[in-house]
């Protein structure tokens, strides 16, 4: 599950994305994606370390993306924000650790099981940036605004 700092962190993203070229201060931000000010203020500073965002100060600042929106993957954001990705540590890929119950890694079929999972999750992370999360957006609110006029 993902945790809500992880979600907000890709609210906040999804939202930079949709103005990558007006940067945003953090309480319009919180606002209008219905984030507390003070945990998005950890999670931009937490961003900005790993070089996903930039901030300007003064007039016409706040915190902008770095890169564009098709370059930054969710899994990056994810690893960055949450940590692994892979349900249990014996399968992850950045934070590898072995299961201490675990008799024998190669033939555990939860071990099994559970990478098979993390390999379907991180294709779809890796393959999804931030622009299409943004394209995707817009085409339910397309399909949203088409239902409501049909009716």
């Amino acid at each position: 599950m993902l945790s809500n700092k992880t979600k907000y962190a890709i609210k906040a993203l999804v939202a930079l994305a949709r103005n990558y070229n007006n940067p945003m201060i953090i309480s319009d931000l919180a606002k209008q994606e219905h984030i507390p000010k003070k945990f998005l203020e950890t999670i931009l500073l937490d961003l900005k370390k790993q070089g996903i965002l930039g901030s300007r100060i003064g007039i016409g600042g706040g915190y902008h993306l770095k890169r564009k929106p098709e370059e930054v993957e969710l899994a990056e954001v994810l690893r960055t924000i949450g940590g692994p990705i892979a349900l249990l540590p014996c399968v992850s890929l950045n934070y590898y650790e072995r299961c201490m119950d675990c008799e024998d890694e190669e033939t555990c079929s939860l071990r099994d099981t559970v990478m098979k999972v993390r390999d379907a999750t991180l294709a779809i992370f890796a393959k999804t940036t931030l622009d299409d999360m943004v394209k995707r957006e817009r085409t339910l609110k397309a399909k949203q605004r088409s239902r409501r006029k049909a009716k």
